[in-house]
């Protein structure tokens, strides 16, 4: 193993902008809005650095980095410290896409927060701590690690949303806090439970030690506690997902936190609930995870009706893209419980897709209320109107999320229904009426947005300003990008799948 810092470099570069910001005065608005930016975008460069490198031929464990961090307990026989706890980060396909996705999106929403009106220097110190615990949680390769850097993503949140939110912000806020932190009680509780048994936290050892006959252990594994483990694992995961009926606080956070957080949230936060079940779910519990398979392509259907339904009445366009965001994410858990090759790829491909498309579309409906202070349907007709070119860039977006060939969402829940049509067609069956309601409420919502009846005028609205192109054209780009040449995301997930048994 070569060990190198740029795995650190790439997760801390962002604290640089902190210092940066900490001895700026607090009044100039121009000057700390564009350090904010730009401290993203070393984070941005190494990623796509990275995955370069990747595609040029470079082994992703030559990233992987390891130094003592904590050590305590006796071993006699080994004869030193028992109980392990090192500083280690590495990368494997799918961690690569996760973390070039967060780069991204951590730029272009830097972007969207120029529209931040209020105590700007505390907004981007907070939104940089975001990022580094995000790049942390996707690179950290044992289980305190992880742990730390998941933690590290509540406290920012909790407050940019609280302190830059709308209406009901603090509300959002301490639901947000008090559901994530059930799951991370959740999930601490696991960890020790792991840590107490085999003496280690690492990922890799972790999968050996509980899942290969007669391998040393502290104390012994049953498979009930194995079960329980794993349901524990869904349970503090399918709170971030979220899984239905752990999903309230979601729909709060995303109607009223700033939509550049937004981005964010749906984007890459969300997206941690379905790292974690892939991750640990099924790569240390891959026995148990098979045997309840179905059970989770059951909750997958039931998020993707619940969601297209509860999206279909909802008035408010913000409302109609949370609960959109739920049934998406039914679409993950569709392909997780399918258990095999093409359901456990279109997860993954869903979780990228989603990501990218999302944050379009939040970007864009906060653009709309930045100009019309509303995201009330009915007082958004015929914005097509004035602003075109804003319109095109949403019913683009809306196509993505409703699945239309050649882009990325065509191919996520093409592969998440074929592998699910493998080995339950009729339970695939009953999940495309979720995928019908899709392409109904969204094009109900955009059409009656963009050319829908003239509830009042808007005189001397604003297209795109010259900042916001950037966001929606390298997001569209993207989008269709993977659309019609997905071997960019199935290339790198090709070992990540055979490690699974996928």
């Amino acid at each position: 193993m070569n060990e190198t810092y740029y795995l650190s470099l790439l997760v801390f570069s962002p604290l640089i902008g902190i210092l940066l910001l900490a001895f700026m005065p607090k009044e100039g608005e121009r000057s700390i809005k564009l350090l904010g930016f730009l401290a993203t975008l070393p984070s941005a460069l190494l990623a796509l650095m990275a995955y370069a490198s990747y595609l040029g031929g470079k082994d992703l464990a030559d990233f992987s980095e390891k130094a003592n961090w904590i050590r305590f307990g006796n071993s006699p026989e080994t004869g030193g410290a028992f109980f392990t706890v090192q500083y280690e980060l590495g990368i494997d396909g799918f961690a690569l896409m996760m973390v070039v996705l967060t780069a991204i999106l951590s730029t272009l929403a830097a972007i969207a927060s120029f529209h931040i009106k209020k105590e700007w220097k505390g907004y981007f110190m907070l939104f940089l701590l975001l990022e580094i615990g995000m790049l942390g949680v996707f690179t950290a390769q044992n289980l305190i690690l992880f742990f730390v850097f998941f933690e590290m993503t509540l406290i920012p949140m909790f407050f940019l949303i609280g302190k830059w939110g709308f209406f009901e912000k603090e509300k959002a806020a301490y639901s947000f806090l008090i559901y994530n932190g059930l799951g991370s009680a959740i999930l601490l509780i696991v960890i020790m439970v792991l840590f107490a048994r085999t003496g280690t936290t690492n990922i890799e050892a972790l999968k050996t030690l509980v899942n290969v006959a007669n391998s040393e252990l502290a104390a012994p594994m049953s498979g009930p506690l194995k079960y329980g483990l794993l349901i524990a694992l869904i349970m503090a995961f399918g709170i971030k997902l979220p899984i239905f009926p752990l999903h309230s606080w979601m729909l709060r956070v995303h109607v009223e936190a700033p939509p550049s957080i937004v981005m964010l949230h749906s984007g890459i936060l969300l997206k941690i609930g379905a790292f974690g079940l892939i991750r640990f779910g099924i790569g240390i519990f891959p026995d148990q995870f098979k045997e309840i398979a179905f059970w989770i392509a059951v909750l997958g259907v039931v998020n993707l009706l619940y969601g297209a339904f509860l999206a279909f009445i909802q008035k408010d366009f913000k409302m109609v893209l949370a609960y959109s965001s739920i049934s998406h994410m039914g679409i993950v858990l569709i392909g997780l419980g399918a258990w095999n090759e093409a359901g456990v790829q279109g997860a993954m491909f869903q979780v990228v897709s989603h990501g990218l498309i999302s944050a379009l579309l939040f970007f864009l409906v906060g653009i709309i209320y930045e100009r019309t202070h509303t995201s009330d349907i009915s007082k958004l007709g015929g914005m097509a109107k004035g602003m075109p070119v804003a319109s095109g860039f949403l019913l683009a977006a809306a196509m993505a999320s409703l699945g239309l060939p050649g882009m990325s969402g065509f191919v996520s829940e093409f592969m998440a229904f074929l592998g699910l049509f493998k080995v339950w067609p009729w339970l695939a069956a009953v999940g495309t009426l979720g995928i019908i309601m899709t392409a109904v409420y969204l094009l109900r919502a955009v059409l009656a947005i963009t050319y829908g009846k003239v509830d009042r005028e808007f005189p001397g609205i604003r297209d795109l300003r010259s900042y916001e192109w950037a966001p929606v054209v390298v997001l569209t780009c993207l989008i269709v990008l993977i659309g019609v040449y997905p071997t960019v995301l199935s290339e790198p997930l090709k070992s990540v799948l055979l490690g699974l048994g996928g």
